[in-house]
């Protein structure tokens, strides 16, 4: 008789080196799912894998300072998604606030979206930040970008009034082109 779970083997885990190459597969993979109307096909299409790779590397092997944490996200032993955090500090107006942290990325391969590896992925993000003393979470969220707001919403947080533009280029009459991203917070 043969034993089978009804359970994917899926996990969250800290990104490791030799992650980096998946990492930036599934950023690109994301964003040219989920922006192409906002960010529109030429800027996609200048998109380089290589040099996300190496910036993932980087990350990963020698992030910047304490609390800079790369997760991905494994079916089995393919990595299939990523989240990245990083410390922030307490607001100036507020010094008595205890820091917070910021969600840097959160993406998923689109083949594998919609199955929680998302939600494994963002409450791991939020369990590192508490245990570094976070008590509240930002991330900023691209114009457009219905399905991520809705996936924040479902998970507490909500938009805030920071905005802030995104150069994307030059357009033919070489003015800049920009999108804006609205910040999303909560409390954790």
């Amino acid at each position: 008789m043969a034993l089978f779970s009804e359970q994917a083997d899926v996990s969250v885990r800290p990104a490791v080196p030799g992650d980096e190459l998946a990492i930036a597969a599934t950023q690109l993979a994301a964003w040219r799912a989920a922006h192409a109307d906002t960010l529109g096909p030429d800027v996609l299409a200048q998109l380089d894998g290589a040099a996300f790779a190496e910036r993932w590397a980087q990350a990963i092997t020698a992030p910047p300072g304490r609390g800079y944490r790369v997760l991905v996200a494994c079916e089995g032993a393919d990595v299939v998604g990523f989240a990245a955090v990083a410390p922030v500090a307490a607001p100036e107006d507020t010094p008595l606030a205890a820091p917070g942290g910021e969600l840097l990325a959160l993406e998923v391969a689109p083949a594998s979206q919609r199955v929680g590896h998302g939600s494994r992925l963002l409450a791991a993000a939020v369990d590192l930040l508490r245990e570094d003393g976070a008590d509240h979470l930002q991330t900023w969220v691209l114009d457009g970008d219905v399905a991520r707001a809705q996936f924040l919403t479902s998970a507490g947080l909500g938009a805030d009034d920071a905005v802030r533009a995104l150069a994307t280029g030059t357009g033919r009459d070489g003015e800049p082109l920009s999108v804006n991203e609205h910040r999303w917070s909560a409390t954790i």
